[in-house]
């Protein structure tokens, strides 16, 4: 049989500690010929560090109560003490194996409300009765489990290893198909000939005295040829009720949609056609004492203030949004599924070093259109700007883990490699499409600017700037909410996430509601002449991503139970780290939307 891998991970549902530890600095037994097989690009970005583990067998052997080591604490030993203590932190924290078997996860399955069953793919090490005699966690499966101030160790595993037979179907040899276990804690009399049977294994809060853990485990193979190869995950996924959910999440949004969508029409085929022919029927000096968006026709393309910044944000929004639609296209089609262990976080690393020649492409046009003549600044800036900000956020949080003594922390040299991909691939690139978006002309404007700009009139409350970008971003995040949840918990509780089908279809809502509620505005907008609009379009739906990080807030606060303040500022460093990319994403085909619309409607008016 395949060797079993152990790693310690985040915990599972409530999260005390976002700090993930190597296997050993918890003193379990150790495989005497340890081994680390060599982890992918993304598999060392989420901080999985796998180890071989001492739980031997033998396929179709089964084992019973077989001992594997034992860990004896002695009281007087303050290296003892410092080991004991750390291993009840890790009790108190709710820390989880999370183990593997050819490729599987092995889950351990209980029984939840309404005749359910849930497979967890980890285990907690253990688990605490508090001093007012509280179960905490684990704690509360058991009633034995009920002594005041008091750890308990699951110290013992009984593994189910499931096979499918290929005798029947024409092939020799068999296959796994599931791996399950149920964790025990069991106080053996005999530490050198095990039982497995007896009261729960306690490690008192004081220590008091010496303790003496042995660790066990026992293994039994069964065989069940209705189990396909293709399907031996469908049993841990089909446990996780979030199908209903997804719908209704669906539902929600496609409603949002339908209501947006309706509005944009209306305008599109009512009003607008009527504001043309309009325009287009009256004389010229009747039509300046009209008022509405033709009026600020020779306004309407003025250069916007701070034009390189906008034009870089757009470079790596472009960027951002090919890398994200590209990805979750792959893993619709199942080629980053859960089994293929980082995949998802390597192709996306991999799409965006690839993807330099778009952004400096989009950043440099956009910036020639805005008569900008930096053409070396506009580079520097798309190339480092945004990269740079999420690198040193990164490294900043790398560095609290280091300090940790974490496991997730990034080794130097991936680190170095992330940089060479950076200087040696994304920068050099987008260089290349920075000369060409030079090269070809500045966009044609479909009307000619004037010399002397328009004055504004006064603007209501709802036409003024902040309300609009405010408002903005509430109907695209209405449309992810439900699913921003899902993703939460599949980053921070480590959960699985494989719903990717779902997900490419909230991305498209999201695409078309932040388009459709920005050309909705831009329109309002353009109508109380008002003709700063090109970075507005772009907030409108970016502050989507500040909605996103109120609810951030807001799931730290409900649903996570963190302890220390270096979990807190890693939380809310990562958190910033998405918060930014999914500004620039949300921004960015807001800005389009916003500039396919402006150039539509004055192309078909006619103006003098």
């Amino acid at each position: 049989i395949p060797c079993i891998w152990k790693v310690i991970r985040p915990p599972e549902i409530i999260a005390h500690s976002l700090s993930t530890n190597f296997f050993h600095s918890f003193d379990f037994c150790k495989d005497d010929n340890e081994r680390r097989p060599s982890e992918n690009l993304g598999q060392v970005l989420f901080g999985e560090r796998i180890e071989t583990s001492p739980y031997k067998f033998s396929f179709k052997k089964d084992e019973k109560c077989k001992k594997l080591c034992t860990k004896t604490y002695v009281k007087d030993k303050t290296e003892d003490k410092n080991m004991l203590d750390f291993l009840k932190r890790g009790m108190q924290l709710n820390y989880q194996h999370h183990w593997i078997v050819d490729n599987m996860p092995v889950t351990w399955c209980y029984d939840v409300e309404d005749s359910q069953k849930y497979c967890n793919p980890g285990f907690p090490i253990g688990c605490l009765v508090t001093t007012e005699g509280r179960a905490k966690d684990a704690c509360v499966i058991n009633s034995e489990f009920n002594k005041k101030n008091t750890f308990y160790i699951f110290n013992h595993v009984d593994i189910k290893l499931t096979y499918h037979n290929g005798e029947g179907e024409g092939w020799r040899g068999a296959r796994l198909v599931a791996a399950t276990l149920e964790p025990k804690s069991i106080n053996n009399a005999d530490a050198d000939k095990p039982t497995c049977e007896g009261p729960p294994m306690e490690v008192p809060g004081e220590f008091s005295s010496d303790v003496k853990i042995t660790y066990t485990y026992s293994v039994s193979f069964e065989e069940n040829n209705n189990i396909k190869w293709a399907s031996r995950w469908d049993y841990i996924l089909v446990s996780m009720p979030h199908t209903n959910i997804q719908w209704f999440s669906i539902m929600n949004s496609l409603v949002i949609v339908l209501f947006l969508s309706g509005m944009v029409a209306m305008i599109m085929l009512r009003t607008l056609h009527k504001d043309i022919a309009r325009y287009n029927q009256v004389d010229q000096e009747d039509a300046q004492e009209e008022s509405g968006w033709k009026q600020v026709h020779g306004d309407v393309f003025r250069p916007p203030r701070k034009g390189m910044l906008l034009s870089v944000f757009l470079g790596q929004g472009t960027q951002i949004f090919i890398m994200t639609f590209i990805t979750l296209f792959l893993a619709c089609l199942g080629f980053l599924s859960p089994a293929n262990r980082g995949a998802l976080m390597t192709c996306s690393v991999v799409l965006w070093v690839l993807l330099g020649t778009p952004a400096g492409y989009v950043s440099a046009r956009l910036y020639k259109t805005f008569g900008g003549e930096k053409w070396k600044t506009n580079v520097l800036l798309t190339a480092l700007l945004c990269p740079g900000i999420v690198f040193a956020d990164f490294f900043l949080m790398n560095l609290i883990l280091w300090v940790e003594g974490s496991s997730a922390a990034i080794p130097f040299g991936t680190l170095v490699a992330i940089l060479a991909l950076w200087f040696g691939i994304s920068v050099p690139l987008t260089f290349i499409g920075a000369y060409f978006g030079f090269k070809r002309p500045a966009i044609e404007q479909p009307v000619r600017t004037n010399q002397i700009p328009r004055q504004i009139p006064e603007q209501s409350f709802f036409t003024k700037p902040v309300p609009g970008i405010v408002m903005g971003g509430i109907l695209p995040f209405g449309c992810i909410f439900i699913q921003l949840f899902f993703i939460l918990n599949s980053i921070w509780s480590h959960q699985m996430y494989y719903m990717f089908g779902f997900l490419f279809l909230v991305f498209i809502i999201l695409l078309i509601t932040c388009s459709e509620a920005t050309i909705l505005l831009c329109y309002f907008h353009l109508c109380a002449e008002d003709y700063h609009w090109w970075w507005r379009s772009f907030l409108t739906s970016g502050f989507t991503a500040v909605y996103l990080f109120v609810y951030a807030v807001h799931y730290f606060f409900s649903k996570l139970q963190i302890v220390g303040a270096a979990s807190t500022i890693l939380y809310f460093g990562y958190t910033s780290i998405m918060v930014l990319i999914f500004f620039l994403f949300t921004g960015t085909i807001g800005f389009f939307a916003c500039f396919w619309f402006v150039n539509k409607i004055y192309s078909v008016v006619k103006v003098d």
